[in-house]
């Protein structure tokens, strides 16, 4: 394929992102020439490690910058947003050149977990604010597909929970909360966003199953049968 396709991965912690990214990556890796040649990009945000702001984003995380409350989430969006703009020209190249970029988090993450420490009232003009700074003024590529893993938001916590140790968004349930309403009111209101119910019977689904979900939209939306 000549052009390139963007595909982002988004939900709450312990919903599975980084599983079924890995899950994904090994598909395509092991397909017909087709799918091979297209060639996949895998990448992740924040990108802890590789620039100041990203540290930023871990000191915050971890609680070192106060509680959640404390916390103006018109200036972290804005370091989220910085993070995402060191990589910006990377992510265009790849596009550019073809490739299938998949991103495990992107900017609606930022609507969503920021979005949650603000009033229902004002979250709409925060959002407007957030698509300026992170499209216009940032230029970062839009995504062709959203993929959204839908789960409870007590289930994503005992997840989480179960993998490392928790962050201050992880450890409120009610911030887990507002982050998967926000979540699907996007999912609703933005283009090309698809939703993928990970829980049955009160609990998540076996991640093979979650996976052959994924597979079955991606074959129809992007690679074909």
């Amino acid at each position: 394929m000549s052009k390139g396709y963007l595909i982002v991965f988004e939900g709450i912690d312990g919903s599975g992102k980084t599983t079924q990214i890995e899950f994904l990556s090994q598909y395509l890796a092991t397909q017909g020439q087709a799918l091979r040649a297209w060639g996949v990009k895998v990448i992740s945000f924040p990108q802890y490690g590789q620039n100041e702001y990203a540290d930023r984003i871990s000191d915050y995380l971890s609680g070192k910058l106060g509680k959640l409350s404390d916390i103006d989430p018109y200036e972290m969006a804005k370091l989220y947003a910085s993070d995402r703009k060191t990589v910006r020209d990377l992510i265009k190249g790849w596009l550019k050149s073809g490739k299938l970029v998949i991103s495990n988090r992107y900017i609606s993450s930022n609507k969503a977990h920021q979005g949650a420490n603000l009033p229902k009232e004002k979250r709409a003009e925060f959002f407007k604010w957030l698509d300026e700074l992170e499209y216009q003024t940032n230029g970062m590529p839009k995504p062709d597909l959203t993929i959204l893993l839908k789960v409870d938001p007590k289930a994503g916590q005992e997840n989480s929970q179960k993998d490392h140790k928790v962050d201050i968004h992880e450890k409120s349930l009610e911030h887990e909360q507002k982050a998967t309403q926000i979540y699907l009111e996007l999912s609703k209101k933005e283009k090309n966003w698809t939703v993928v119910n990970c829980m049955k019977d009160g609990k998540m689904k076996p991640k093979e199953e979650i996976y052959q979900q994924i597979l079955r939209i991606l074959h129809g939306q992007v690679f074909g049968n």
